[in-house]
């Protein structure tokens, strides 16, 4: 009978592990790893309202000539997009101030990913926050505090989809089976 618990335990354990392991979100802004900026643009069609608050940074330079775009959406697929926030004429993205934009675009709910994009030859612009009020959803801030590198497009994304956060990492939950075997024999 104990051996039995013994094996239950350790199988239940691997695949606590490895499930909780693989759900685990970036909690640092990075580089994404693909892009497809025509194709979001085909997809969406402008349908809800979102209200965007981008917060710079006070150790950012005093102001930016950059081109600075973001992209938005949730774990469905649905994306919103706007290429170009940056207005030279009224000055945004200055240093400690805080810049809002009214974007239109796909119905996303809940928000779990962001990306922004710079290009420019000055570097250095540094956002301190993204904060995205949304269609049917709370507001969701994501924290930056970090130049964005030039070309790239940078942010986070805290989805969990079928495909990624409930992936079973089949080496730890066989491992911790074929223990729990030798473990069963032994005692």
């Amino acid at each position: 009978m104990i051996k039995q618990v013994l094996l239950l335990f350790c199988f239940a354990s691997a695949l606590t592990l490895s499930v909780s392991e693989s759900k685990s979100a970036s909690v640092q802004p990075h580089a994404a790893e693909s892009f497809s900026v025509g194709y979001i643009q085909m997809k969406t069609a402008a349908n809800c309202s979102y209200l965007v608050v981008i917060s710079t940074s006070c150790s950012s330079p005093k102001f930016t000539a950059d081109k600075i775009g973001i992209t938005f959406g949730d774990a469905y697929g649905n994306e919103v997009y706007e290429p170009r926030l940056d207005d030279p004429v009224s000055r945004t993205f200055e240093q400690c101030s805080s810049d809002t934009f009214q974007i239109d675009g796909a119905c996303a709910s809940p928000i779990c990913y962001v990306y922004l994009y710079r290009s420019g030859a000055e570097n250095g612009w540094k956002p301190e926050s993204v904060k995205i009020y949304g269609y049917n959803s709370q507001p969701i801030t994501f924290n930056f505090n970090t130049s964005i590198p030039n070309g790239t497009w940078y942010g986070y994304n805290r989805c969990e989809t079928s495909s990624s956060s409930y992936q079973l990492y089949p080496q730890k939950w066989l491992m911790s089976l074929v223990l729990g075997f030798v473990l069963s024999f032994w005692l």
